[in-house]
């Protein structure tokens, strides 16, 4: 079971064999991170995830039935974590300063057992961003595709045309990292194969 609307964490599970699924979470992340302000980043990040999971399994009838999985993804640039942008305007504004830089992509993720066993982690994942022409950010903001992302960028779709190189877990860059998710799943005592 994710706990999410994104397309793409749920893309990438099924391209993994998997098929969950969609129930969103309902949290207030702006209070938890109101609540963590100051804490180490990867600290907020996986916060949230944590509260999408929990959420997401108080909801669910037979929770002993199900895997819960939260994430929650935020871009660290020169020291403030960035979330998604949700307006055009705001989106051309973080690229004109992340253009020709880099930025850690965090994402947090909580998997919550059939037991109630947890498993929570951040990875983190350097993104290099392209130097890329005023006329090409104001015309991939205008798209709307970055304005639900965080870091206002996606990396399996328009958004790609403007990402150097990553260093790391490209899955988590898309929302949500498989090798993580095994990780956890193994460790609650079942292969990954299972849902295959």
């Amino acid at each position: 079971m994710l706990a999410s609307r994104s397309p793409s964490r749920a893309q990438l599970l099924r391209a993994g064999g998997w098929h969950p699924e969609l129930v969103p979470a309902d949290v207030d992340e702006e209070a938890i991170r109101a609540r963590l302000h100051g804490a180490p980043p990867p600290e907020v990040v996986r916060a949230l995830a944590t509260a999408k999971a929990e959420a997401v399994r108080e909801r669910i009838r037979e929770p002993q039935a199900a895997i819960v999985i939260g994430c929650d993804s935020m871009l660290l640039v020169a020291g403030e974590l960035m979330g998604k942008p949700h307006t055009v305007e705001r989106t051309i504004s973080r690229w004109r300063a992340q253009a020709g830089t880099a930025g850690e992509l965090l994402t947090g993720h909580c998997l919550i057992g059939p037991g109630g066993e947890r498993y929570a982690e951040t990875v983190a994942t350097t993104v290099h961003f392209a130097d890329a022409e005023p006329a090409d950010i104001e015309a991939y903001a205008a798209t709307g595709e970055p304005l639900e992302c965080a870091g206002a960028f996606t990396l399996e779709a328009l958004g790609g045309w403007f990402i150097e190189s990553i260093e790391g877990d490209p899955s988590s860059v898309i929302g949500l990292s498989l090798p993580l998710v095994r990780r956890a799943v193994n460790s609650f005592g079942y292969p990954v194969s299972s849902w295959w």
